[in-house]
């Protein structure tokens, strides 16, 4: 039934390493570079400097008070300003270009954006699935940014209006959105109007679907397919289902401390998990498929702020009040270790009193210390001070974007993008040596995915095949049948965790686990070559397949964002087929998502 990909199909450009022409590999430098963007707490300023060469510094004036973030993986730092009605937008100057086992990374200097948005108290900022979302609490609506244009300079927005104005958000789920509602009573004075739920929304704003209940709703992350979000109750977590947005309410569990609950989360970007804050001394990991969903970190103080590592999952790093740092092993659910690293910074008074703020580099936590008027390096390892950066004023909020890649000749720090028609695509094509493929774990293909063949019958993929008719040498309509063949399948959703594979076909599951039975390399008429990865059934569902073989375009192990699956109860079988492909992309991401990204490649 399902078969080996073509390798002259035009989905996402994924590359795998030793990509780069033999002739062309002295020209490159591995680079790591992490740049921070620092705002003060009273100064309408922000400090950004380079973490290993901080003289390398540079400054901006804003109107007032800046919390920061980085958005769309770190090619723009968003700067808002809630008490003075006012967003500004910069362009890191880094940006990041995944080739498979390798990055490039582009450098130049930061630079602010020309164009701001100004509107009555902007707050929650929302970076996912290429959008920048920005709630107006007291203006009633969201301003919709579009990530790529905004790293490339371009402000380009549209408003959602919402039913009334609220400390809330809107949020993109797949092709839908939703957002924060509240109740219609009356309120009083300065009360602010009491917020009950989650509703999914069309992109004007006007309802489509009924109100998940979630009192006092606040907090908002996302991890793998899930968006999450506190309420009084639990955790509400929201999924793209097939027939529109599934929402499932985590109850908090007895044994939890009472009269607490989340207001803030962290997603995982590389493990569906979110850790949140549970009452003034506590952290919970949420876990929004498997029970239990909630497990409790006790802390001996207060806590100032807390990070996720992005570059290993398994922990966390909190600050309490008492100046000591915490790494938390979020898969065992404890304090892993400890260590003291400022004064103490008590929990007393306002909220927006100048405190330490966390982010992660890399091998560091960096630590703004509003006291001492500098930034510090720690060690993630050890807990212990590496380093420390003096920035004047009082360092507040942090950001922190950067990472490690391949500097190419001539674009070390020219901030020009660089062409990627060097050899690097060969791989993609079905060009490689034997000896740069490695084994792949299944973990390279966990989480939750879509197919694509539904959107190919419904029309969604059309816009795609008119643009493959304006490159190649075929017709819409002829693309269109081709596809036909490749993503046909009645397997709808795949779900893969740990060594167990899920088809899903119209809701019903097929369920087995797996192990890696090898690869084999297969050759076409064209003499380009492809790699199948290969997994046998250990246990499970009688009718589940035999074996299970993935194709992605890589040839060593990375995480796929796309894929291409084969199963069957012969291995042999399945290695002869190469005209029906059925096709998976992240159930995370809508149809548009999707066509931008087949177009864009």
């Amino acid at each position: 039934m399902l078969r080996q990909l073509a390798y002259t199909t035009g989905l996402a450009l994924i590359l795998s390493g030793s990509a780069l022409a033999q002739e062309e590999a002295h020209n490159d430098e591995d680079v790591t570079l992490y740049r921070v963007f620092v705002g003060d707490h009273a100064a309408p300023r922000i400090t950004a400097f380079d973490l290993e060469t901080p003289d390398n510094r540079w400054t901006f004036e804003t109107i007032g008070q800046n919390k920061l973030y980085g958005v769309n993986d770190g090619a723009a730092v968003v700067a808002v300003q809630s008490d003075n009605d006012a967003v500004h937008f910069f362009n890191s100057g880094i940006s990041l270009h995944s080739h498979g086992d390798h990055s490039d990374i582009e450098i130049a200097d930061p630079a602010a954006v020309k164009e701001t948005l100004t509107g009555p108290r902007p707050f929650h900022v929302i970076d996912h699935g290429g959008k920048v979302v920005i709630n107006f609490d007291k203006g009633g609506y969201a301003e919709i940014i579009d990530a790529h244009e905004l790293s490339h300079g371009e402000l380009e927005s549209k408003r959602l209006p919402q039913a009334r104005a609220h400390h809330g958000f809107v949020a993109p789920i797949g092709d839908a959105w939703v957002t924060s509602v509240t109740s219609d009573a009356p309120v009083e004075g300065d009360a602010a109007p009491k917020r009950i739920g989650l509703q999914p929304v069309n992109e004007d704003g006007t309802p489509a679907g009924d109100v998940a209940t979630c009192t006092a709703i606040h907090g908002e992350a996302f991890s793998g397919a899930y968006l999450a979000t506190g309420c009084q109750e639990g955790v509400l977590t929201v999924m793209a289902g097939k027939d529109g947005l599934v929402t499932e309410m985590l109850e908090y569990p007895a044994e939890l401390p009472s009269g607490q609950s989340t207001g803030t989360l962290i997603g995982s970007k590389s493990m569906q998990v979110f850790l949140g804050n549970y009452g003034a001394k506590g952290l919970v990991v949420v876990d929004p498929v498997d029970e239990p969903h909630f497990r409790y970190v006790e802390l001996p103080f207060r806590r100032v702020d807390f990070a996720l590592d992005p570059a290993n999952a398994r922990f966390g790093y909190v600050l309490t009040e008492d100046g000591t740092l915490h790494q938390v092993d979020v898969l065992d659910a404890k304090v892993a270790k400890s260590a003291k690293v400022t004064e103490p910074y008590s929990m007393d008074g306002h909220w927006n009193d100048p405190r330490p703020r966390l982010a992660m580099a890399g091998d560091e936590i960096v630590m703004s210390d509003p006291k001492a008027g500098v930034v510090r390096r720690i060690s993630k390892e050890q807990l212990e001070e590496v380093g420390s950066i003096e920035v004047e004023g009082m360092p507040y909020n942090v950001a922190v974007v950067g990472g490690s890649g391949k500097v190419h000749e001539g674009h070390g720090e020219s901030g020009h993008a660089h062409s990627h028609d060097h050899g690097e695509d060969q791989v993609y094509k079905g060009y490689f040596e034997d000896s740069q493929i490695k084994d792949r774990a299944l973990s390279d293909w966990e989480g939750d995915w879509q197919s694509v063949y539904p959107y190919l019958q419904d029309g969604t993929l059309d816009r795609v095949m008119d643009h493959k008719a304006e490159e190649g040498d075929q017709t819409a309509e002829e693309y269109k049948t081709y596809y036909e063949i490749g993503y046909r399948t009645d397997v709808d959703r795949i779900e893969i965790q740990g060594d167990t594979v899920k088809l899903l076909t119209d809701g019903k599951p097929l369920e087995a686990r797996y192990a890696s039975d090898g690869y084999e390399i297969l050759t076409y008429k064209k003499g380009n070559r492809g790699v199948r990865f290969i997994f046998k059934k250990t246990e499970g569902d009688d009718a589940a397949p035999q074996y299970i073989q993935f194709s992605d375009h890589k040839i060593a192990p990375e995480a796929a964002d796309h894929y291409h699956l084969y199963w069957g109860d012969d291995r042999s079988a399945l290695l002869e087929e190469v005209t029906n492909w059925p096709t998976y992309y992240p159930s995370s991401m809508g149809k548009e998502e999707i066509v931008r990204e087949m177009m864009a490649h």
